[in-house]
């Protein structure tokens, strides 16, 4: 198993603590690898909370610019009752960011990944997508 796939489940496994306090967003994990190594991690909060990636970023002792983030679901694009985290992880550029699946969300798919590619943050989409799709899919809005 690859390191990628390693690090994307555990944030998969963080998704699951989520559960149930996180509805009606979906629940999503995340982990922070500095030199392969999980340095900081979270989970979708309560709504009007912290998504996952800013769970895990409000904890991070290290600077984000040296860590790559593993997400198992597309950063959100849009201000609901929280900022997004696309814009927020454009802002502070990790090294990279690896995400699991795109969100099928009609207000999201496809723009979170845009805001990095255009604040210049590399990312790969599909790390561990099977899985985290297995986990995710009943939890996320299609249309």
């Amino acid at each position: 198993m690859s390191k990628n796939l390693e690090f994307m489940l555990l944030a998969l496994e963080k998704s699951r603590q989520a559960l149930p306090l996180c509805r009606p967003n979906p629940p999503v994990g995340c982990v922070i690898v500095h030199k392969q190594k999980v340095v900081s991690e979270g989970f979708t909060q309560p709504p009007g909370h912290h998504h996952a990636e800013i769970d895990a970023i409000s904890k991070l002792l290290v600077p984000i610019d040296e860590c790559e983030i593993y997400v198992t679901l597309e950063p959100c694009s849009f201000q609901g009752r929280t900022p997004s985290c696309a814009l927020r992880l454009a802002e502070l550029k990790p090294r990279h960011v690896y995400v699991a699946i795109e969100d099928p969300h009609p207000r999201n798919s496809g723009e979170g990944l845009r805001i990095l590619k255009d604040a210049g943050v590399s990312f790969t989409l599909g790390i561990g997508k099977q899985e985290v799709e297995n986990f995710l899919t009943p939890y996320l809005v299609m249309s």
